[in-house]
Formats: structure tokens, sequence, C-alpha cells
């Protein structure tokens, strides 16, 4: 099953799975494009351009936002917001985990639940990983993966930043079908958490700016497909040729 790494890890690959809102394009296209770096991102001039439009938003509002709230966050609130919101993701991570017919994970995301709302303030503090039970994320685009479905090719998402087509239906089915926590929050408050939960995401993403190299948009989608293909897989992930030695050295380091 799968054995998750703590937050620093997990905001390291959140990071480079997010990091269209942190990195420009490159002036040029990877000039030692391969058959399968086509057949993987075929659309790779419409991602360019979108990967462009989300840096220039993130330029000029998100990572101003996010900066400012890093400087005046103390770091003990800021590990509280982000284990709130991580805590109303695991009946995401219930679901799912049934879907996929996984038990044990299932059990995990009840038991997170559970003792974080009960014991942790609320979800404030992860105490579930006190007790041995590490996150462990799961989505539609994973369960789609787990009975199958090919991923499609790469796709860059307008705000949302990487994905594939499959991962981007599941996206799309997650917030109009799956059942969530986020459904029994009233509005206007839901939509003013949404927004905390947005700065708060990408405050956790710059320290993570530091790792991107080369050709960023390479780098972020090759980092992107490695991460998805590690959570699928259960952590199993297979050597993959497609990808810069550099890259794999980076994800086995964390």
């Amino acid at each position: 099953m799968n054995n998750l790494q703590p937050k620093t890890s997990r905001a390291l690959f959140g990071a480079l799975a997010l990091t269209s809102l942190v990195v420009g394009p490159t002036a040029g296209y990877a000039q030692d494009s391969q058959p399968r770096e086509e057949s993987v991102d075929p659309w790779e001039g419409w991602n360019r351009e979108v990967y462009g439009f989300n840096k220039f938003l993130d330029d000029w509002f998100l990572r101003p936002v996010a900066q400012g709230y890093r400087t005046v966050t103390p770091q003990l609130v800021d590990q509280g917001v982000t284990n709130f919101f991580s805590n109303l993701g695991e009946l995401k991570n219930l679901v799912n985990s049934l879907l996929q017919l996984k038990g044990e994970s299932a059990l995990v995301a009840a038991g997170r639940f559970t003792y974080n709302t009960t014991f942790g303030l609320g979800g404030l503090i992860d105490v579930a990983t006190v007790f041995d039970l590490p996150e462990r994320p799961e989505d539609l685009g994973q369960t789609f993966g787990y009975w199958g479905v090919g991923s499609g090719p790469y796709l860059m998402l307008p705000l949302l930043g990487p994905s594939t087509i499959r991962d981007a239906g599941g996206i799309a089915l997650d917030l109009t079908v799956m059942p969530s926590t986020w459904d029994y929050i009233e509005e206007p408050d839901k939509y003013y958490m949404r927004g905390l939960q947005l700065v708060d995401v990408r405050a956790d993403l710059i320290p993570a700016e530091n790792f991107i190299s080369g050709d960023q948009y390479i780098f972020v989608r090759n980092a992107y497909l490695q991460r998805r293909e590690f959570l699928i897989n259960d952590g199993e992930v297979q050597p993959d040729p497609f990808a810069s030695d550099d890259e794999d050295l980076m994800l086995d380091d964390f």
C-alpha cells in the first residue's frame, strides 16, 4: 500500500504539480523532442500559451498575496491552516479508496478524519500522523487510472495548472458529482475559505521554486506525470527513460 511522505515531501511534489503558477514559459520549444514526447504532449504549443497566461496571473496577483501571507503568518498558524484544509479532503480520499477497492486506505482516511476532527481541534492539528496514519491522497483521476483508463495527452489548464485528459475529467466530476465536506459549508463562507486555501497552497509552494531548472515547461510536465504515476501505482514507479536523470534523482531524494 501507499506509504506517503511527511508534509515537506508532499509540499515539494505538490509544487512540482502546480508550478505552472510559479514559473513562466521558455522562449522556444525543447530542441531534443522525441516521438514519445509528441505522443505525451501533442498540444504543446497551446499548453505553453496557457502556461504563460497562468504565469501572468501569478506574477501580478497570486504570488504577491501569497508572499505577504507567508510573511505575516506564524509558522504554527500556517501549519494549522494547511492541516485544516487537508482534513476537509479526507472524505474524497475515503470515497476514492472505496472505488478502488482499497479497504486499508479507506480505513486510514476515515481514521484520519475522526482523529483530527475530534482530537485535533477540528483538523487544525494532524494528530493522525502521530498515530502512524499518514495521509493517502486519492482522487477520481487516480480511480480512473486504477481501473485502466489511459491518461491521454498532457493538458495545461487555465488557473488549475498541469493535468491530463483523464485527470481533467476527474476534476470536473469531482467538483460536480462526488460528495465533499465542502458541501456542508454555507455561502459566502465557502468562497472565503476557498480563497484562503488557494493562498495557503500557493504560499507553501514558494520554497519549491528553487527546484525548477532547465526548460521549465518540460520540467514541470515531466515532474507532474511522474508524480501522477507515483500516486496511481501507490508509490511503485517504473524507470522512465522520458525523464531526465536529474529529475529522477530529485524525486528519489524526496
